[in-house]
């Protein structure tokens, strides 16, 4: 598969997204966004891919947004992409609601310096690990312009509202220690480590996990975040522990483990899904 802004590889059952613009810190572009949606599209759709890792080629992972263009560069319509105000639509959100749709897990390994929607890019994503070397800030006020990429939504539930609105509100920058304090990132490792231990944690997963009971799994744990009750959680896994219960992949996991041998899972996201899947209602932007 041939990308001009970023890298796409697949190995031992894991893909590696790589953004791909060293030489512009790996800021984004309309084209970057594009092909970072064709990729989870292509991952989402090969049965051999079990995870996905997204790190940034050189020394920072993502700056955010390509600035070249100067003040101009958030005025849609200056760029002649004039439309009534209630079908503006912002590509980073593009971005991050492919990655929410996600059947299988995704990684950030954050390399470097992740601004903007370099770290909003990141927030659908299951796993944050951060090099000693990131520098993370949601910078948006400071550009005079409001967080986007649905931010808004997963950084206070990931994090918590004051957290969150500390980092907003200010706009400062910070590293990945304060990250991890706060709940952002879950891992700080030396530069040299970062690839290696976000590989080790997405071949844990492909090695030993079924597939379909990963991607609603991963579902379930999204979904049911804006739940009013656990009653909902319970309709759905009770559904959802009825239908894997009764699959050859549960049937397998069960006897690989008496066996004391690795399992064989066989079951397939591609087609293999439930039923009930998705249960949640599809929202188009509007």
């Amino acid at each position: 598969m041939g990308f001009a802004e970023i890298r796409y590889e697949v190995a031992d059952g894991v893909a590696l997204v790589t953004l791909a613009r060293p030489e512009k810190l790996n800021a984004v572009t309309a084209t970057t966004l594009g092909e970072l949606v064709d990729a989870f599209d292509a991952a989402d759709a090969d049965d051999t891919v079990r995870a996905v890792i997204v790190t940034g080629a050189g020394r920072a992972f993502c700056a955010g947004a390509d600035l070249s263009a100067g003040g101009g560069t958030f005025d849609r319509a200056a760029r002649g992409r004039a439309e009534p105000a209630d079908l503006h639509e912002d590509g980073g959100g593009r971005v991050t609601l492919r990655i929410f749709d996600m059947k299988k897990p995704v990684i950030a390994a954050i390399n470097g310096p992740a601004v903007g929607f370099g770290i909003t890019l990141t927030l659908p994503m299951d796993v944050r690990i951060a090099s000693t070397a990131a520098r993370i800030g949601f910078v948006f006020t400071r550009r005079g312009v409001v967080p986007e990429a649905c931010s808004t939504w997963f950084l206070p539930r990931l994090v918590g509202p004051s957290q969150a609105a500390e980092w907003v509100l200010t706009g400062r920058v910070f590293d990945g220690e304060e990250a991890r304090a706060g709940g952002l990132v879950s891992r700080v490792v030396a530069p040299e480590a970062l690839l290696p231990t976000a590989r080790e944690l997405a071949l844990e997963i492909a090695r030993n996990t079924s597939a379909v009971a990963v991607a609603l799994a991963r579902q379930m744990l999204w979904r049911l975040l804006g739940a009013d009750h656990p009653m909902e959680a319970h309709r759905l896994d009770s559904q959802a522990m009825f239908w894997t219960g009764r699959s050859t992949d549960a049937y397998e996991g069960v006897t690989a483990f008496l066996e004391k041998r690795p399992p064989r899972f066989t079951l397939r996201p591609s087609q293999d899904m439930p039923p009930f899947y998705p249960w949640w209602q599809p929202r188009a932007f509007k």
